[in-house]
């Protein structure tokens, strides 16, 4: 038994492999004003599709969807099999809300309330 496939056949199965790769997340990275859809993402950086992506270096926003992830520096690293590998410099989380400049207790009170007045 063989495993040869024609290059037609292979070819047109590499590009269905790396459209479903695609649509299978929901990742992202934003440099300036452009956007490109993350292939995976591991602990050290992500891949981006080779053809589509160009050689980033420095601050681009990791996204998930919509929601902002991470803002990292981030350098190339190389490419293999299509993919384009990046490698973080320096990774900072994003949070939801903004820090705190002074200590908040945990049985703070949320607000303060006036003395009630009847109508």
């Amino acid at each position: 038994m063989t495993t040869y496939l024609p290059p037609e056949v292979q070819a047109g199965l590499d590009a269905a492999r790396r459209l479903a790769r695609r649509k299978a997340t929901r990742l992202r990275v934003e440099a300036g004003e452009r956007s490109y859809p993350v292939l995976r993402a591991w602990d050290g950086g992500f891949a981006l599709e080779a053809e589509t992506a160009p050689h980033l270096r420095g601050r681009v926003a990791l996204y998930d969807g919509a929601r902002l992830l991470s803002h990292c520096l981030i350098i190339a690293s190389e490419e293999e099999e299509g993919e384009l590998r990046f490698e973080y410099k320096r990774i900072t989380e994003a949070h939801d809300t903004q820090p705190l400049d002074f200590y908040r207790a945990p049985d703070a009170p949320i607000a303060l309330l006036g003395p009630v007045r009847e109508v």
